[in-house]
C-alpha cells in the first residue's frame, strides 16, 4: 500500500477518489491546492472559499487530514502569465492542459513528494496501465462522455508513474453513487464548469483588465469591411457569436476564419469548407511531450484537436519544428495555441501545440 496526497478540489470526483482509494488500503491525505485568490479588483469571483469548505467536510467524514497547499505564486507565475502571453502573442492557449502538468502533477507533486508521499492522486476520469518493462500508459476513461485523457496529454512519464485515477474505471452515475454510499457531503454537488481563476466572468473582460485593446478592422475573405474589432485576442477561430458582425441573410452566419496578426485585421467568413483558413488538414505541432514512447517517424496515428472533438487518422511526420500532421479529411478551426492530443486506439500517446495551420511555404 502506498502513502498518496489526494487532491480535494471540493468536488464530488475527488472526492470518490479519496474515499476510493483509502478503501483499497492506502495511506491518505487530502490536499487542497490553492492556485488563485482575486484580489485585483475583476467582477466576478472564483468559489474557492466554498470549495475548500467543502473539501474541509469531506476530509472530515472520511476522517483524514487535510492540508490547504498555497501555490498561488506558481500558478500566477506558470499558468496566468502564460494564458496572458499567448492571447498577447495571438493566439489561443490552454491553460486547462497546462495546469495538470505544471501544478497538479507538477509543484503539487513535488510538494507531495517533499512529503514522504509516494503518488498524488486526482478525480480525473482516466486511467493507467502498468507495462511489464515498468513503464506506465495512460489510457482513456471508462466513460466516454467524461474522458478526460486529452487534458493529461502533456504529462511525462515520471508524472504518469506518480499518478492514480481511481474514478477513471467508473461512469459517471458510478461516481454520484459511490459518493451516496460514502455519505460524503459532496454527493449532489453539480460539476464545476470554465476556468475557475477568472471567476464567473467572461473570458474577454478578464483579458481586457491585463491585455489592452487594439482596434481593428473586420473583413471578409475578399477584404470587404465588415466592421470594427476590439482587439484579435479577444476571438478565436471558429467563432460564431459574439464578434458583431450581422449575418447577411437568415440562415447564414459568419463565423472567425483567420486572424491577420500583420494588418490586425479580424476575417470572417461562412462556416463552410470553402472559407480559406476555418479548414485544414495539414498542420504542424510542435512543445511536444509524450507519455511513454516517442513517435521518431512517420505513421499513422489518431488526433484529437480538441477536447470534445472525435479523434481522427492523421498521417505524422517528425520535422526539425515538430510534426508535421496531414488528416485524413479537412479539420474545422485548428487553433494556434490550442493543444492537439495524439492517440493509438484508447491509449494516449502524448500531444503539442498547434502552430502553423495549413501548408508552409
Amino acid at each position: 500500500m502506498a502513502r498518496i496526497l489526494v487532491g480535494l478540489s471540493g468536488g464530488v470526483d475527488s472526492s470518490v477518489a479519496a474515499a476510493l482509494l483509502l478503501e483499497q488500503g492506502h495511506e491518505v491525505v487530502g490536499g487542497y491546492m490553492k492556485n488563485w485568490i482575486n484580489a485585483e479588483g475583476l467582477p466576478g469571483d472564483c468559489p474557492w472559499e466554498e470549495d475548500l469548505e467543502d473539501a474541509h467536510a469531506v476530509a472530515k467524514t472520511l476522517g483524514i487530514e487535510l492540508r490547504v497547499v498555497d501555490l498561488i505564486d506558481q500558478y500566477r507565475e506558470r499558468i496566468v502569465n502564460y494564458l496572458l502571453e499567448g492571447y498577447r502573442a495571438g493566439v489561443t492557449p490552454n491553460p486547462d492542459v497546462l495546469c495538470n502538468r505544471e501544478m497538479k502533477f507538477g509543484v503539487f507533486l513535488d510538494y507531495a513528494l517533499s512529503q514522504g508521499f509516494e503518488a498524488v492522486g486526482t478525480g480525473h476520469y482516466a486511467r493507467r496501465r502498468e507495462g511489464s518493462d515498468g513503464s506506465v500508459d495512460l489510457l482513456r476513461g471508462a466513460d466516454p462522455n467524461k474522458d478526460q485523457s486529452y487534458f493529461l496529454a502533456l504529462m511525462t512519464q515520471e508524472q504518469v508513474r506518480r499518478a492514480r485515477f481511481p474514478v477513471g474505471e467508473m461512469l459517471k452515475p458510478e461516481v454520484r453513487a459511490a459518493a451516496e454510499r460514502f455519505a460524503l457531503p459532496t454527493a449532489k454537488k453539480k460539476d464545476s464548469q470554465g476556468i475557475c481563476f477568472i471567476g464567473n466572468i467572461k473570458m474577454s473582460d478578464f483579458l481586457r483588465h491585463y491585455v489592452p485593446d487594439s482596434p481593428g478592422e473586420i473583413v471578409d475573405i475578399q477584404g470587404v469591411v465588415k466592421g470594427k474589432h476590439n482587439g484579435l485576442h479577444l476571438y478565436t477561430l471558429g467563432q460564431r457569436k459574439g464578434h458583431g458582425v450581422a449575418s447577411p441573410r437568415e440562415g447564414v452566419a459568419y463565423v472567425v476564419v483567420a486572424k491577420d496578426i500583420e494588418t490586425n485585421r479580424l476575417v470572417v467568413g461562412y462556416d463552410e469548407a470553402s472559407s480559406a483558413g476555418l479548414y485544414a488538414k495539414v498542420c504542424t505541432v510542435g512543445s511536444l511531450s509524450w507519455v511513454n514512447e516517442a513517435v521518431t517517424g512517420p505513421t499513422k496515428i489518431e488526433a484529437q484537436p480538441r477536447y470534445r472533438a472525435h479523434a481522427e487518422a492523421v498521417m505524422v511526420e517528425p520535422t526539425d519544428r515538430g510534426l508535421k500532421l496531414e488528416f485524413s479529411r479537412p479539420q474545422r478551426a485548428l487553433t494556434p495555441g490550442q493543444i492537439c492530443a495524439f492517440y493509438d486506439g484508447g491509449t494516449l500517446l502524448g500531444g503539442g501545440v498547434f502552430e502553423d495551420v495549413g501548408e508552409r511555404d
